[in-house]
């Protein structure tokens, strides 16, 4: 039965929600400058993306309503509903631009391998929390956790989407590294890592793939065609220069040199418009989201809360700090949407969902674990 505990309202975290909502608010901002120009097409995506913020806040209060350890039970449920919806969408989803990734739910194309990247966070939360012992993970017990990862890994990975499937990498390395690992088993990791380069470069890699690293080697070999929109992305990125060309006024957003600006070139438009400036209000409300989350994980006196609070920071950091990387040149263009602030249905919902369970832990920092 549920039972209102006050504690509840007085450990509510008006400080990350603020945070969160700023975020949102320039993300909205760049969307409308970056939009405006598709006409009633752009006006109709600033207000789905506004519907879908609003949506997602109501998914954070839903979640926060609920004790989070609840998950602990629900946490196959979800991985195994998550793998469905990516098998769904391989066999019987809408194809965009040769790739197999969405759902088509009439109101909503949903791309599962959004959720599935929070649903192995869960995952991977959930079985580290009940197999550690305190001796550190062997590798033994390491093939359940690399099993898990490795099934959606290679369902997103056959889409194709390269991006989202590096994520889960990322997310299970972070993870793992967090929690205690015996030396042998921390050196046999690094070693099969480094020898799995070669062999994905060549059988795993499609040939675009290895164009577009290729490519980031050196954008100016091809800059009309393979290079073209890294080159467009450091372009608008430099030209902003200190205070930027002010809003609605870039050239390369506005006058469509630069593409996919709405989604995974956002920051770029941003940069151009508010220059070094604006650019690093953006990065400072993001890093200090990042360490508030972090500090959530530590203040949590639950240890299944702690990995799950890493895991969801962890999420978020990569998929930032890929995105940021990639439209800067510093990376290869992989196709990756920076949280709170790209266009995007299945990516917001995810990542307001994580937020949700970030709040959720927050709130019930008073409790100890059962």
């Amino acid at each position: 039965m549920f039972r209102f505990d006050r504690r509840l309202l007085l450990n509510f975290d008006w400080v990350f929600l603020l945070s969160v909502i700023f975020i949102s608010v320039m993300g909205l901002t760049n969307l409308y400058s970056s939009t405006h120009a598709f006409h009633h097409s752009g006006m109709s995506l600033f207000f789905k993306q506004l519907y879908y913020f609003l949506a997602g806040f109501g998914i954070v209060l839903a979640i926060i309503s609920v004790d989070y350890r609840v998950l602990l039970n629900w946490n196959y449920p979800v991985y195994i509903g998550s793998v469905f919806l990516l098998l769904f969408a391989l066999l019987f989803g809408k194809s965009i631009a040769n790739t197999q990734r969405w759902i088509n739910l009439g109101f909503f194309s949903l791309q599962p391998s959004e959720p599935a990247k929070l649903a192995l966070v869960i995952t991977l939360a959930s079985y580290y929390y009940r197999k550690d012992t305190g001796k550190g993970f062997s590798l033994k017990e390491l093939m359940v956790p690399m099993l898990l990862t490795g099934l959606p890994f290679l369902l997103i990975l056959k889409q194709p989407d390269l991006g989202t499937a590096l994520m889960l990498l990322f997310v299970f390395v972070s993870m793992t590294l967090f929690v205690k690992l015996k030396w042998q088993t921390l050196a046999i990791l690094a070693t099969s890592c480094l020898s799995a380069v070669p062999v994905g470069w060549k059988f795993f890699l499609k040939p675009y793939q290895r164009q577009r690293i290729e490519t980031f080697l050196n954008p100016e070999g091809d800059p009309l065609n393979t290079g073209y929109h890294i080159m467009q992305s450091k372009i608008a990125v430099g030209s902003g220069m200190k205070f930027g060309k002010g809003f609605m006024h870039g050239t390369q957003g506005q006058l469509d040199f630069l593409p996919e600006r709405h989604t995974d070139f956002a920051f770029s438009v941003w940069a151009e418009e508010w220059g070094f400036v604006g650019s690093l209000v953006l990065l400072g409300a993001y890093f200090f989201m990042i360490l508030w989350g972090l500090n959530i994980a530590i203040s949590s006196r639950d240890k299944f809360g702690v990995l799950l609070a890493f895991g969801i920071v962890s999420l978020i950091f990569w998929q930032a700090f890929i995105n940021l990387a990639m439209v800067t040149g510093l990376l290869p263009v992989v196709g990756m949407p920076l949280p709170l602030f790209s266009y995007g249905g299945s990516s917001l919902m995810t990542t307001m969902t994580g937020i949700g369970i970030l709040m959720n832990i927050r709130m019930r920092r008073y409790m100890t674990s059962s």
